[in-house]
């Protein structure tokens, strides 16, 4: 992508060392908050969260309805300032200093929510101008963006026209208009197809290996493992846990096996002293929980061994989502 200065910037990114580069912010490796608080009036939408997302990392925020994610991404996004707590974008307190903060940071909320007027191109040229983008540069990098998110052909198109889906899109590229070295995602996924899923997946891969900062609030677990590196999982208005996604896929999982036939995978299954249940799926499956990748293998190798048919063999859900349901969230 091409480099541009936003407003407020000296260099490639103030604040923000580019890989491989020396920086007197170096100590600032990416964006951290501890002990925020926010509260509307009687509602406590959140009660003490830390964070701490790494520069050239996806960072997964994790969590069920009303947990206060949306409130902790606006807060870290300086748009709302936290009642206590403190939070480093790149070496910057956006309460302090809410101009150069910004500056660093895009951010995509759940919906396009503005301007469903005007015209795709005319919203991403209009960012553009807010962000003071070089006049010359600004098509260039509008058509480039339209081109990476696949609405190219719908340039023309009035936002409101625009499916949910395409209007994620559009949203994700008018986050990206500024080249932010630290992007804050609430939902992006929603209204996606799968093809546009998996576009998603790419680019925030691809942004993170560029040294940015990408944090990601999603429901849709089974993306997130493979997006993410790491993951906060906050309930309450609490965080409860941060994990790296190798741990997550490294702890105690529950697998689906089946077999083509399952009188004989249950009967191998009890021999073996393998616990199991049987799965939910519409075919008949055994569910079984193992410790590890190295369990898993001895245990398919055994069913094998033990003359089973098995046609099916994997983790009855992803790692991030099997440490969400351990925790037993309880819904507000």
């Amino acid at each position: 992508m091409t480099e541009f200065q936003p407003p407020g910037t000296t260099g490639p990114a103030a604040g923000a060392p580019r890989p491989g580069a020396a920086s007197s912010a170096a100590t600032f490796s990416g964006l951290s908050a501890t002990g925020l608080a926010r509260s509307f009036g009687e509602v406590h939408a959140v009660v003490h969260m830390d964070l701490q997302a790494p520069a050239g990392q996806v960072t997964a925020l994790i969590g069920p309805n009303g947990a206060g994610k949306t409130t902790l991404l606006l807060m870290l996004a300086s748009l709302l300032a936290p009642d206590k707590g403190h939070i480093n974008v790149l070496g910057i307190d956006p309460v302090k200093d809410p101009g150069a903060a910004r500056a660093q940071i895009g951010w995509m909320p759940d919906t396009l929510g503005v301007w469903e007027a005007l015209t795709a191109r005319e919203i991403l040229t209009t960012m553009a101008k807010f962000y003071r983008l070089p006049k010359a540069v600004v098509p260039g990098r509008v058509e480039e963006l339209l081109e990476l998110v696949n609405l190219s052909a719908l340039a023309q198109k009035q936002a409101r026209v625009l499916s949910r889906g395409q209007q994620q899109r559009l949203s994700l590229a008018r986050a990206l208009i500024h080249n932010p070295q630290v992007l804050l995602l609430d939902e992006p996924a929603s209204g996606l197809d799968p093809g546009a899923r998996i576009a998603l997946r790419s680019i925030l891969r691809r942004l993170a290996a560029e040294g940015k900062v990408v944090v990601v609030s999603s429901h849709v677990l089974a993306e997130l493992d493979e997006i993410a590196d790491g993951a906060v999982f906050v309930n309450q208005g609490r965080t409860v846990l941060a994990q790296s996604v190798a741990q997550a896929a490294g702890q105690g999982r529950r697998y689906s096996i089946a077999a083509l036939d399952a009188a004989a995978l249950a009967a191998a299954l009890t021999t073996l002293g393998v616990a199991f249940e049987p799965g939910t799926g519409r075919r008949p499956s055994a569910d079984v929980t193992v410790e590890g990748e190295g369990q898993a293998v001895a245990l398919l190798r055994d069913l094998v061994a033990a003359g089973v048919d098995v046609w099916s063999f994997a983790p009855a859900a992803g790692a991030l989502e099997e440490t969400y349901m351990s925790m037993k969230v309880e819904q507000p």
